[in-house]
């Protein structure tokens, strides 16, 4: 077997045993998950992604290793942001606590296999039409800027939202939210609950997400592995995350920013490269660490001087 297909094995290998682990020890399915319980899961999931990125330094080399880990982190920053929409779609729909864990489990399950089908679509354009890259760079730009000085988590409405439109269209919706069935029988006819509507919403939310991050991705690396890896353990952090910020969120108020800054840089990086210029992937690296930190910091800094 070929470094890569090692790679592929142990990383299949770690997470079927990794969710395995999260699910059946560290989750049950009726039951609110505290802030010290989101933490370990947090930390538990953010650990395996960093011994994943020293297997990777060992078995496919240093600029590999530093693409991944590139590319992890800046899903994990932008996997922030989406939890942020993801709140305001639980607390919208007022979805019980003891139920929230499942419906963010399915919807980021879901959310995994759409990505994984994005990504395979993603892969297959770049490889027939590599110019596309430079559209995507003009575009995470655009939307990097946009993101700087828009808000869009004030102007989110579920009510308006696309998704929660077509699905009222396409399927009878009951406004059950209280005992925890994804469908229900009203007057003879199934109907779908809130908690359905809701998952199919996270999903949704998620690949939305995906157009930022997906295209991003690529100009740190082509390297199939490396982008799937990335992308799935950053998307399997976001259930725990979600509990470990669902009362913090104006504690980092200023984490757009810093995501903003990284998606317009990664779309430069990749622009540039139309002039024959390639940065190092360590810059990447320094450059995503540094503004996801200082954005934390400033986002803490800002919060003390408000008290």
């Amino acid at each position: 077997m070929t470094a890569t297909e090692w790679t592929y094995l142990i990383f299949l290998i770690v997470l079927v045993i990794a969710i395995i682990f999260d699910l059946g020890l560290l989750s049950k399915r009726e039951r609110s998950i505290s802030i010290r319980h989101a933490f370990y899961q947090t930390l538990f999931w953010v650990a395996l992604a960093f011994a994943f990125f020293v297997f990777v330094w060992i078995e496919d080399g240093e600029v590999t290793s530093l693409e991944y880990m590139s590319a992890y982190l800046m899903e994990w920053g932008l996997s922030i942001d989406n939890i942020f929409v993801f709140i305001l779609i639980f607390s919208y729909f007022n979805i019980p606590a003891i139920h929230v864990n499942r419906v963010l489990l399915l919807g980021i399950l879901l959310a995994i296999l759409l990505r994984v089908l994005f990504i395979t679509v993603g892969i297959a354009l770049v490889n027939e039409f590599y110019w596309i890259l430079y559209i995507f760079g003009a575009l995470l730009v655009y939307t990097g800027i946009k993101m700087f000085f828009v808000d869009t988590e004030e102007d989110f409405d579920p009510q308006k939202n696309t998704v929660y439109k077509i699905l009222k269209r396409i399927i009878p919706i009951s406004h059950d939210h209280t005992t925890g069935r994804f469908t229900q029988w009203i007057n003879g006819k199934k109907h779908y609950t809130l908690l359905f509507v809701v998952m199919i919403m996270l999903a949704a939310t998620d690949i939305l997400f995906a157009f930022d991050s997906i295209p991003a991705v690529f100009a740190i690396t082509q390297d199939k592995m490396v982008i799937y890896t990335s992308n799935i353990f950053a998307v399997l952090g976001l259930r725990s995350l979600f509990f470990l910020l669902k009362n913090s969120v104006e504690k980092f108020k200023y984490l757009k920013e810093g995501i903003a800054v990284i998606l317009v840089f990664i779309g430069v990086k990749m622009l540039i490269e139309i002039f024959g210029i390639h940065l190092h992937i360590a810059i990447s690296l320094l450059v995503i660490v540094a503004c996801l930190a200082g954005a934390v910091l400033f986002s803490i800094f800002k919060n003390k001087q408000t008290i």
